[in-house]
């Protein structure tokens, strides 16, 4: 066991391992379906070592690969036929000892350990919880890290794993950790809702990161997002001056090579006001420069303000962040992306809601922050509270700028009260400091500001660097290790260490965005209580409609909105379509139309990830495309 910890300290994720394509066999054959399914089939995990025979106790075809996933289309004593693909049909046969039962397609994702301590994976649930409900818990729990990192792990420990010290992406690197198994619980530290949960995952060999690698390599790119209307000329002078101290002050050093900007305009929509110029600008790329003259003169150029008055006080500050999400080119140089990825955005107005005419895109801030920090960039704002907003105003654009400015568990957002210009120059000058300074730290240089100073923009480095050592490790080893470790850190609860993903094929998040689709049709002609009566009969007509696509998987028996995605049944996770009954739909008018907001705003990130083919993987070679998978967050489930 000792030994296995070390090798597993190097790192738990894995990358999917290169599979051999699948002979071909006749796709006549449908997988069995689980008990009380329509939609949803029995699916198994290969075991390390797994043969796939011809037939039972016939020829050996060839290995798998621990935790391939197989559907199972029939039993014959201890054999199970499986096959990789929905459609294709069985492939082969196994021994039932060489697979294990996956319920539900879950799998696990480490979150970035910056700010919280590596969390432990237990032989048992019982000793996970011993360690938890431990009166010296942190002092344990230092004491068991120690004793793991020095190899000196007593056998009834029940360690078997570690998480590793290096962040891997999920959304960029698809690994699998299948959870097992899982018991909902409540966290001791402070009796919220917590998970338990039984992960099994093949480790990555030690190595893989030269010395000094880090320090060599490790870049910053930073987006500077502007409202360029009218009351923002000051601040955009004072962000110019603030940068371009800060450039003076690391010109001609190896950091001045290393910290990149770039900056984007926003105002408002064109239409409603044509004088504005423009709704969102790309004023200078992020690119990687000598000279970053450049850059002091484009934000100099944008307090070029507009010259007209908006629709309305708050501003598209969404559809610039989007852009500067999206659009900006984050590996410049083939395959060299920007280690540190950041986007500021300063305005002294709210965002538009996604429900206002004038706002160009469907979703809010909350779904443009997922996909921000699956790209692994992090939104900082500077929200100046100017007199002109007023208190409630202000109150409601803050809850909508921290939703906004959250990443790997910590907000980023810096509230200027009064929109004091000082205060503002003072707050950039600080926040463009510690963002050099993460720099400095990964070249093993002396910080210009202390850790105080610094604040949360500590761990926001400290992420990102973890992020890139995870990038660089790309070896694999046969180990395998299952444990119980828990979903949010024993010691904090406040820190989620580990968040639950469904795998979901490209197939199931096409059913769920044109179920979306179609109910928003529906939902949007329910005018009065008559039409919301009807409602659910005219859903039933589309689920049946839909049921006719093979490549639907959706359930035509259903008492919720969300029933007709059978997949989606049984998560530790409340889905707001399946909480929709035909009773609470009709409850009122109100209701319907959050029900309906919720719906479209996550239809429109299903329509992205559908045509992004950067974050679907196949899972054997010879996949078709509706069986590549996503690793998809819980919180964007419908």
């Amino acid at each position: 066991m000792i030994s296995a910890v070390r090798t597993i300290l190097s790192a738990i994720a894995l990358a999917l391992l290169p599979l051999t394509a699948a002979p071909v066999m006749a796709a006549d054959e449908r997988p069995l379906l689980v008990e009380g399914r329509q939609t949803v089939y029995q699916r198994v995990l290969t075991r390390p070592g797994a043969l796939m025979f011809s037939a039972p106790d016939g020829d050996v075809l060839r290995q798998y690969p621990a935790f391939q996933p197989l559907y199972v289309f029939a039993y014959q004593g201890d054999w199970q036929q499986v096959g990789p693909s929905l459609s294709a049909g069985p492939q082969g046969w196994v021994k039932s000892d060489q697979v294990v039962v996956w319920k539900q397609n879950i799998v696990a994702a480490f979150t970035n350990a910056a700010g919280r301590e590596r969390q432990i994976l237990f032989e048992t649930e019982d000793q996970l919880r011993a360690l938890m409900e431990h009166e010296a818990l942190r002092a344990q729990q230092a004491k068991l890290l120690e004793q793991a990192a020095g190899d000196s792990l007593p056998e009834d420990s029940g360690v078997v794993a570690v998480e590793p010290e290096e962040y891997v992406n999920i959304v960029e690197r698809l690994y699998l950790m299948p959870i097992l198994e899982f018991a909902q619980d409540l966290h001791p530290l402070n009796y919220e809702d917590n998970l338990l949960m039984q992960v099994a995952s093949v480790p990555l060999q030690e190595g893989g990161v030269q010395a000094g690698a880090i320090a060599d390599n490790f870049d910053a790119g930073i987006v500077f997002v502007f409202d360029t209307t009218q009351s923002m000329d000051p601040y955009i002078e004072r962000t110019q001056e603030a940068v371009e101290q800060i450039i003076d002050g690391i010109r001609g050093t190896e950091v001045g090579t290393r910290v990149q900007f770039g900056v984007v305009g926003f105002r408002d929509n064109v239409k409603a006001a044509p004088g504005l110029g423009y709704r969102t600008k790309t004023l200078l790329p992020l690119e990687r420069r000598r000279d970053q003259s450049q850059v002091v003169a484009t934000i100099r150029a944008a307090t070029d303000v507009a010259k007209v008055n908006s629709p309305g006080f708050n501003e598209d500050s969404l559809a610039g962040v989007e852009d500067a999400v999206e659009l900006t080119d984050w590996s410049p140089t083939g395959n060299d992306p920007f280690d540190a990825r950041i986007v500021i955005l300063i305005t002294d107005a709210g965002p538009k809601d996604p429900r206002d005419p004038n706002a160009r895109s469907d979703i809010g801030p909350a779904e443009l922050q997922r996909a921000a920090q699956d790209k692994g960039i992090a939104v900082m704002t500077l929200h100046l509270q100017t007199p002109a907003g007023g208190q409630g105003q202000h109150a409601w654009a803050a809850q909508q700028y921290k939703a906004l400015s959250r990443f790997n568990d910590e907000t980023y957002y810096y509230g200027i009260d009064n929109g004091s210009p000082q205060a503002f120059q003072a707050t950039v000058t600080r926040l463009v400091t510690a963002l050099t300074d993460v720099i400095r730290v990964a070249r093993d240089e002396q910080p210009v500001l202390d850790p105080a100073e610094a604040g949360k923009v500590v761990n926001l480095g400290l992420a990102m660097q973890l992020a890139y050592l995870g990038r660089l490790k790309d070896t694999q080893a046969p180990d395998v290790i299952r444990g119980w470790v828990s979903e949010k850190a024993v010691e904090d609860p406040t820190r989620l260490a580990i968040e639950p993903r469904l795998l979901v094929t490209k197939n199931e998040m096409a059913t769920m965005a044109d179920l979306l689709s179609q109910l928003l049709d529906l939902g949007e002609q329910s005018r009065n209580p008559e039409d919301a009566a009807t409602f659910f009969s005219q859903v039933r007509d589309v689920v049946a409609r839909m049921a006719k696509n093979p490549d639907r998987l959706i359930s035509t028996d259903a008492d919720t909105l969300g029933g007709a995605l059978e997949f989606l049944e049984d998560l530790p996770y409340e889905s707001q379509l399946m909480l929709t009954t035909e009773q609470r739909w009709q409850q009122s008018a109100m209701n319907r139309r959050s029900i309906l907001d919720g719906m479209r705003q996550k239809l429109v990130q299903y329509r992205k990830w559908l045509l992004d083919p950067t974050v679907w993987t196949a899972l054997y070679e010879g996949a078709p495309d509706g069986e590549y998978v996503f690793a998809m967050p819980f919180d964007v489930l419908p």
